[in-house]
């Protein structure tokens, strides 16, 4: 009886975090692939270069492995930092993620159910006064833009390990974290993975005016008009 009711509880647990966990097992699934592809990619090199192979172990610890990450990393969440900031503030006629004409903006304590106008099951932060109030209501862009930051520093801290390295073995001189981060080695890797989710971003709302995926949170019905913004806030 013990066990059918655990048996239960995970099965209810699957279905209600399907989303969450079919994306972190993905994540995991292209990061230990990466690190794969990457040794094999780094050994070439290094052999090309008349320099002897690496360990896998040595290599997802090396400074290398850490900036191909980062990098990515950084990109990712600047997407996520933007795109909330600008639905707040930026329309798109159309699209089903966006606010309809003429709703820019943080919005009413009323429609965003804080202070007074919160419900009986709202989040204590949203009845709560003052900074704590502050901090609740922009916690999501908070953590985003936090994590992009920190993984925008790594990337330059292992990414000036990384050029140093190959500096060294091309028998040129160092650079400086400083001097790294305005170098065009830098911003090439920076700016490679920026447009590409620019990219994605923007196509995403152009392509959700006219474009459906029935079942999807991400589209309007399937016979929604093509003019119809908003659905899903």
């Amino acid at each position: 009886m013990r066990s059918s009711r655990a048996g239960f509880r995970m099965l209810r647990f699957l279905r209600d975090n399907g989303l969450t966990l079919f994306f972190a097992a993905l994540f995991l699934a292209a990061l230990i692939g990466q690190s794969f592809a990457g040794h094999a990619a780094y050994d070439q090199t290094r052999i090309a270069e008349g320099l002897t192979e690496i360990g896998y172990w040595r290599y997802v610890t090396s400074s290398s492995f850490a900036t191909d990450v980062a990098e990515n990393w950084q990109s990712e969440y600047l997407q996520f930092f933007l795109y909330i900031w600008a639905t707040v503030w930026l329309v798109q006629r159309g699209s089903p993620e966006s606010k309809r004409p003429g709703d820019a903006g943080p919005e009413s304590d009323r429609e965003e159910l804080v202070g007074e106008h919160a419900r009986p099951d709202s989040p204590r932060s949203a009845v709560a006064d003052g900074l704590r109030r502050v901090l609740f209501s922009h916690s999501l862009l908070i953590v985003m833009g936090s994590i992009f930051l920190l993984s925008w520093a790594a990337q330059s801290v292992a990414g000036v390990v990384s050029f140093n390295e190959q500096q060294l073995n091309d028998l040129q001189e160092p650079y400086t974290w400083g001097r790294y981060v305005l170098s065009s080695d830098f911003w090439n890797r920076t700016l490679q993975n920026w447009q590409s989710e620019f990219l994605a971003v923007g196509s995403m709302a152009a392509l959700s005016i006219f474009l459906r995926e029935r079942g999807s949170t991400e589209s309007k019905s399937v016979g929604a008009p093509h003019s119809e913004t908003g659905t899903n806030t």
